[in-house]
């Protein structure tokens, strides 16, 4: 059998935004796609979250990143049978598809495919979703405003951890968390020694684990779901005398992600959002690198699709 050109293996003319180099700069790319095959289902793209992570990627801050390099974690879309504009249109194997229920609304939610999972996995996994737990989220960020939504959800009693002070009455106030800890206040840290059952730490910068672990009681777990780009201290004393726990977590299976979406649904959880167009992207990145996100960027690619199409076809 004759080996297939590329143009045969990837026939689909396809566009989107990428970088192409650590600067972080991303522009108009044009590329090929495979065809829909027996196992893909053929979607609408509507829209795409973008996160800490991608701006990680795209500046090359974990040192495996390759380039050109379209960023953005999810293309959440509708499924259609028809063949038109294929611009519009991407293809997933069907094993990767999640159902959105009808009460689950497409740009809130999308994030939580990312967001969502990140912090409701570990959670299940690690026996911190049992009702009357004392669970702290330390970050209130992209993900530790829907960690804070799943943990009230599940009986919980939250404490948020920030740097920030001027956090605390959106803790407070609007996610509903029960109460707050400004994390360079030993003074507050101190009285609070040894009455969490369990941590999930977002933060994706360098800081200090020891005050975190003081906060655990006997057996507590500490959960790290952020990545910051160099390493940790670990302070072993501490989790020696303490029986403590220390552990990771990324994401989830599918199983698991359809059963988070579910769950959001039920108890109307999701993502605060601001909604942007493609044209903004370089700017909603630099705004990220700040912090000045309320809490995650939405890419409405539906409305985008055709400045994207204009700039990438001026460009040739």
């Amino acid at each position: 059998m004759a080996k297939k050109s590329p143009d045969e293996v990837h026939p689909v003319k396809a566009f989107g935004w990428a970088a192409s180099d650590p600067s972080g700069h991303l522009s108009p790319f044009s590329f090929s796609r495979r065809a829909t095959g027996e196992e893909d289902v053929r979607f609408k793209v509507l829209y795409c979250g973008i996160c800490h992570s991608d701006l990680h990627c795209i500046k090359n801050e974990w040192g495996f990143s390759t380039y050109p390099l379209l960023p953005g974690y999810i293309c959440f879309t509708t499924y259609t049978p028809t063949r038109k504009s294929i611009s519009h249109f991407t293809v997933a194997r069907e094993r990767y598809i999640v159902r959105f229920p009808e009460n689950m609304p497409l740009d809130a939610g999308a994030p939580l495919l990312c967001a969502g999972i990140t912090v409701y996995s570990p959670m299940k996994y690690y026996g911190l979703s049992e009702p009357g737990m004392h669970i702290a989220v330390v970050g209130l960020g992209g993900l530790g405003h829907v960690a804070v939504k799943f943990a009230k959800a599940f009986g919980a009693r939250v404490t948020v951890v920030s740097t920030s002070p001027k956090k605390e009455e959106e803790a407070l106030k609007r996610l509903g968390a029960d109460s707050f800890l400004v994390s360079t206040n030993m003074d507050q840290l101190k009285k609070e020694q040894f009455t969490l059952d369990g941590i999930i730490d977002t933060v994706s910068a360098v800081h200090p684990l020891l005050p975190l672990l003081g906060l655990l009681k006997a057996n507590g777990k500490l959960i790290l779901v952020g990545a910051p780009e160099k390493p940790l201290e670990l302070p072993a004393f501490s989790v020696i005398m303490g029986r403590k726990t220390v552990a990771g977590s990324n994401i989830g299976g599918m199983k698991e992600t359809q059963e988070m979406i579910d769950f959001a649904a039920k108890h109307n959880i999701t993502a605060d959002i601001e909604i942007i167009k493609a044209d903004y992207l370089n700017t909603a990145m630099e705004r990220l690198a700040k912090g000045d996100v309320r809490y995650r960027f939405v890419i409405d690619i539906a409305n985008s699709v055709a400045d994207i199409y204009r700039e990438t076809t001026q460009r040739k």
